[in-house]
């Protein structure tokens, strides 16, 4: 039987490195499977949920936003496309909003997800800003 890899280990790895690179001293990934990348104004979350076999990034936009149906409207066309890998989601129980990545771990390599953090952030900062 294939022993299953190790995606909390290597995400952690792909964390430090990122770290390294730019000379950012940042927290290691938790035993949780969680850490955290600050760019800018955006507080990126790292989620390695590897029993679904996937990474989730997240980083809130806004804490409980009043929306009219205008803004909804604007927020779903720009996760058309203007977001890039990210999405517009609340979240379930706090009703905040937040941008997020989903992507399965099987095959994630060290420049995408450098790619997909740099993704996220920027979004993030630009629309943090927007809805403050």
């Amino acid at each position: 039987m294939e022993e299953s890899p190790d995606h909390r280990a290597r995400v952690a790895e792909y964390l430090d490195r990122f770290a390294r690179e730019r000379n950012l001293t940042l927290p290691p990934l938790g035993a949780d499977g969680v850490g955290m990348i600050q760019r800018g104004s955006a507080v990126v979350t790292i989620h390695v949920l590897a029993d679904k076999g996937v990474l989730l990034l997240l980083s809130r936009v806004a804490k409980t936003p009043a929306l009219d149906a205008a803004r909804y409207k604007q927020l779903l066309e720009a996760s058309f496309v203007d977001t890039g890998d990210a999405a517009f989601a609340l979240h379930p129980q706090t009703g905040d909003l937040y941008l997020r990545i989903l992507r399965g771990l099987d095959g994630l390599d060290y420049e995408e997800f450098e790619d997909i953090v740099h993704s996220i952030a920027q979004v993030a900062d630009k629309w943090d800003d927007k809805l403050a």
